[in-house]
């Protein structure tokens, strides 16, 4: 795999409602956790997203947020995904290392001009 989609660490700040995970490559993503919820990966959130569109969808990151999340616990899967559970009792979505880095909101891998106006 890839030291791009390799973490070396992944921590959760509640107070500033981020995640962040240092990938092996040195890059740097803080992904607010509120957009991260809304891009959960599995079947029913994706399903239910399919008729609004948001589905892997960055510009969730830089929406206001409305509400406070909370990840209860986070658990590795294999070598190739991360399974977050979170405060509303969904934990079914597994969030693979090459998702989470092309989800990364910041503005070397999401610059200015692809964001929505």
């Amino acid at each position: 795999m890839e030291a791009r989609y390799q973490p070396r660490s992944i921590e959760v700040e509640h107070d500033r409602q981020v995640m962040i995970i240092d990938w092996a490559d040195g890059h740097h993503s803080e992904y607010p956790l509120e957009g991260l919820r809304w891009n959960c990966p599995c079947v029913i959130c994706q399903r239910g997203h399919e008729n609004m569109g948001n589905a892997g969808d960055r510009s969730l990151f830089l929406k206001e947020q409305d509400l406070e999340w909370r990840i209860e616990d986070l658990q590795q899967i294999g070598n190739h995904a991360l399974q977050i559970f979170w405060m509303d009792g969904h934990n079914s979505g597994m969030y693979r290392w090459d998702y989470l880095r092309n989800l990364c909101p910041c503005d070397e891998c999401y610059p200015a001009e692809e964001r929505p106006k």
